[in-house]
């Protein structure tokens, strides 16, 4: 049984844990409105940006159409762009989008598929690694940057954009999560290059059944896909790295939660054992004193 004094030293060390749990809880929840806001903020304009890639995708089609629309070609050489966090003590956060990208990668070597990863952030790395440390194609570091922007998500898009021309994969897949609450972040896949053409309900031609003016494009359509697909692809990674952001504030306030709250519970254990032990230590002294009185 553990004295008195490590008892009381156990109870202190657990204390100061939760100081730092309870403050860390009260940050994330602050950091979280904000990051919340900013990726709900960017969701109607990518959802917008993708209704005006499937009017024009839907008018390109064969030899004119751009190559980040109809691929290079092949299907072989994939690409999994992962986007973790750069800190930790978020929960499983990390652990989930870090499963679905395996997933992914199992699948497609499943079907006898060249898989390598582009890692974005700091805490995938390591499990990854574990399994795939011969298929990492490169670290983009995003830890310096206060708070990941449109820069970094072009800085991004540029390098792989080059790769693509420059033959280096043939599709590449986005997997980060989506934030949904600060209980809920849900891990996705989804491709990103070539872009896939967003589906129509209809035919943007049929003013009847659309019930939407004829839209002309000036320039043509082939030359505003050239100019709109690289800006797509930036986009889908800003809102990646935004949907980063409020997912990683999310599971780290509840994690702290419940670490505040678990720490509390260890506490109060702790607590009942310290008495007890010194109730048996004073009960223990009092015996021997009675005993020592008799013997007198």
């Amino acid at each position: 049984m553990a004295s008195l004094k490590e008892l009381k030293g156990r109870i202190n060390s657990v204390k100061s844990t939760q100081k730092i749990t309870k403050a860390k809880q009260m940050v994330a929840a602050a950091k979280l409105r904000r990051a919340q806001e900013r990726a709900e903020a960017a969701r109607p304009y990518a959802q917008r940006l993708s209704g005006v890639m499937a009017s024009l995708a839907s008018k390109v089609s064969g030899d004119g159409a751009p190559k980040l629309l109809a691929g290079s070609g092949s299907n072989q050489r994939h690409l999994l762009v992962v986007v973790n966090t750069d800190k930790g003590l978020c929960g499983g956060l990390n652990a989930n989008i870090v499963k679905a990208a395996k997933v992914k990668a199992r699948a497609l070597l499943a079907e006898g598929k060249d898989v390598q990863f582009y890692l974005v952030g700091k805490k995938g790395r390591a499990p990854i690694k574990r399994d795939y440390a011969d298929r990492i194609e490169k670290h983009f570091d995003t830890a310096d940057v206060k708070t990941p922007g449109f820069d970094e998500a072009e800085a991004i898009a540029d390098d792989l954009l080059e790769r693509f021309e420059n033959g280096e994969f043939d599709v590449a897949h986005l997997v980060y999560p989506i934030f949904q609450s600060a209980l809920t972040q849900d891990p996705t896949v989804d491709q990103l290059i070539p872009v896939p053409a967003p589906e129509v309900d209809a035919d943007p031609k049929d003013v009847a059944s659309t019930g939407e003016a004829i839209v002309e494009y000036e320039p043509d359509e082939e030359a505003i896909l050239e100019e709109l697909l690289p800006r797509y692809i930036k986009t889908q990674l800003f809102g990646s790295l935004l949907e980063r952001e409020a997912s990683e504030q999310g599971a780290s306030m509840t994690a702290m939660d419940n670490a505040t709250r678990n720490a509390g519970e260890l506490i109060d254990k702790l607590t009942i054992q310290y008495n007890r032990s010194r109730q048996a230590a004073i009960t223990t002294e009092l015996i021997e004193i009675i005993a020592g009185a008799e013997a007198l």
